[in-house]
């Protein structure tokens, strides 16, 4: 509901892809990026587990990066199974990641 509510994610969209997907993570990157003053929004979207399935396993998580005046972009990362709270920290040191290097290649 989050999604759909604060992102205007379309639930079609989450209807036919699921909600971990690369579609939805483009959607969530772009809404954020609609709905605020960033100039930037990272959006994450996956399975930390427990648990998962053979498409979507654990530690499978889907981000998005919108940039004001750039391509969306998303990507895919597989951190395996270390367990919800690992594949959490992971998560977010990715998203940052992302984060810093499109500020760097931005300047």
């Amino acid at each position: 509901a989050a999604k759909t509510q604060m992102l205007g994610v379309d639930p079609a969209l989450i209807e036919t892809h699921g909600a971990v997907s690369e579609p939805v993570a483009i959607a969530m990157a772009e809404g954020a990026l609609a709905h605020s003053a960033a100039a930037i929004a990272v959006s994450v979207t996956g399975v930390a587990g427990p648990g998962g399935t053979a498409q979507k396993p654990e530690g499978m998580v889907c981000f998005g990066l919108a940039a004001k005046g750039q391509s969306t972009r998303v990507e895919t990362v597989h951190f395996g199974a270390p367990g919800r709270a690992e594949v959490r920290r992971q998560t977010v040191e990715h998203a940052l990641s992302l984060m810093l290097n499109a500020l760097n290649s931005a300047s």
